[in-house]
């Protein structure tokens, strides 16, 4: 009996081994253990199907001060820039010469910075300001003279810039609100811009898209100063994706809505300003020159004024230059902006005084106090005064000569963004007299017609760096695009 269990066992044995001999040689052949033959699948059943609509895809963080003002490459020195400079000197110091020679001593230029610097500028001033007229503008640096400790301590100078700062607390210095909550504000105002995108959104999704829909969306970008040219893009483009994608699913009309305006919109571009300290081409260690232009009312001396205030919280050091001598109060508007957050102001007493040698000695101070960053204030000059416009491109010139063989770094227009295409005729006129480097747009909360971004960076070939939103002191903003696009939207 037990020699019947034992064979009984063995025969089991053998049996169970020849099926794990068979099984192995089977996998063996297919080449792969079952164990990862399990795992795959497991593998494919656990991964993600491939998405069948485009994401929505992420807006990326809105710019801050700290990335805009990351100051671009300088631009390359024109050689046929260099030659004009001397000859446009000439007829400057005849100009000025003229008349104002005997009335410049006692008045001169001062100089009415903020604080305590007050009294070394205006010093040395009435004693070189007859040679501000009758030489060349490097004479004229007479503002910018700060260390003569002996001639500061006069009772005249201190009686002139004594006006400028018995209504501004010298102690107590503006700072600007944090940038996100900035942001937060910019969307919030952008909504009266946002008829733009949600009346085209509405048109696009409101069922079957006929030729008199198309020509109502048509009908709406080019009523929001979007160009001529940009809607025909935009249009066929448009076309092209909704025949493909139709206008049952909202939500992806709205982003091929998205990626459409953004493309106009460029977020590509360079919108950086220059807000630091260059090398000229003879080693001289000089300011970034801003020159803002622009027609009157368009808040040019208001945005000086905040973007000062910007730089100063960005530990930038900075000099103002008030020339813009031809509208009453000008110089004592940008005065009052100097003394609110801490810098000097260079400019003239005396009403009509050259523009240029005002930016000159502005430049000079700048590269005696070793600042980072020197704007220069510009006359609301009309489009239609060729004379003004004249006068601006000798402005920067001039300014150009001073910065010993460097360019000014950044000029840019301020455009209200209320005035539509009045506006794109001022900046044609600009874009002629001087390079434009980039576009300041101010008022911009107050229109639905945002397409003026798109068809003034089109036109000029800048971007738009900056935009004014509002009255208050932090309603000047770098420009995001992703943020802007996105406002238009909502809804």
């Amino acid at each position: 009996m037990d020699t019947d269990i034992l064979a009984l066992i063995v025969g089991s044995a053998a049996g169970l081994a020849v099926l794990a001999t068979g099984g192995w040689a089977y996998v063996r052949g297919r080449g792969k253990k079952p164990s990862d033959r399990t795992d795959e699948q497991s593998t494919e059943r656990d991964s993600p199907a491939a998405p069948t609509s485009t994401a929505v895809k992420e807006r990326p963080a809105p710019p801050s001060w700290a990335d805009t003002l990351s100051a671009p490459a300088p631009p390359v020195q024109d050689p046929e820039q260099q030659g004009p400079v001397t000859e446009t000197e000439e007829p400057r110091a005849e100009e000025s010469g003229t008349a104002p020679a005997p009335v410049e001593p006692e008045p001169a230029e001062t100089t009415p910075p903020p604080p305590e610097d007050t009294a070394p500028p205006t010093t040395v001033e009435p004693t070189d300001a007859a040679d501000t007229t009758t030489a060349e503008p490097e004479a004229a640096d007479t503002t910018t003279a700060e260390p003569e400790p002996a001639a500061a301590d006069t009772s005249v100078p201190e009686e002139t810039a004594a006006p400028e700062d018995s209504g501004q607390p010298p102690a107590v210095i503006d700072r600007p609100e944090a940038p996100g909550d900035r942001m937060v504000r910019l969307r919030e105002r952008l909504s009266r811009s946002g008829s733009i995108g949600r009346g085209i959104l509405n048109l696009l999704t409101r069922g079957s898209i006929d030729e008199d829909t198309w020509d109502e969306i048509e009908e709406t970008l080019l009523l929001a100063d979007l160009g001529p040219d940009a809607t025909d893009e935009l249009m066929d483009n448009l076309r092209r994706r909704i025949q493909v994608l139709g206008t049952d699913d909202v939500a992806a009309v709205r982003e091929v809505l998205r990626e459409e305006l953004l493309a106009l919109v460029d977020p590509e571009l360079d919108r950086r300003v220059a807000a630091s300290r260059r090398t000229a081409s003879d080693g001289t260690e000089v300011p970034s020159v801003l020159l803002m232009v622009g027609v009157n009312g368009t808040g040019k001396t208001t945005t000086v004024g905040k973007l000062a205030r910007v730089l100063v919280a960005a530990e930038r050091t900075v000099v103002l230059g008030a020339a813009d001598t031809f509208r009453a109060a000008a110089a004592d508007q940008l005065a009052t902006w100097g003394a609110r957050v801490g810098v000097d102001t260079v400019r003239s007493d005396r009403d009509g005084a050259d523009p240029a040698a005002v930016a000159f000695d502005a430049v000079k101070k700048g590269i005696d106090q070793s600042v980072d960053v020197v704007i220069i204030d510009t006359a609301g000059r009309l489009q239609n005064k060729k004379g003004l416009m004249d006068e601006l491109g000798k402005v920067r010139r001039v300014s150009e000569k001073g910065l010993h063989g460097d360019q000014v770094a950044e000029v840019l227009l301020v455009i209200d963004a209320t005035t539509g295409q009045n506006g794109m005729q001022q900046a044609r006129v600009f874009s002629e007299a001087v390079d434009i480097t980039g576009i300041v747009l101010t008022k911009l909360d107050g229109t639905a017609k945002g397409g003026i971004v798109v068809n003034v960076q089109r036109e000029l070939g800048v971007p738009v760096k900056m935009v004014g939103l509002g009255e208050g002191m932090d309603d000047l903003t770098p420009f995001d695009a992703h943020g802007f696009v996105d406002a238009l939207l909502e809804g």
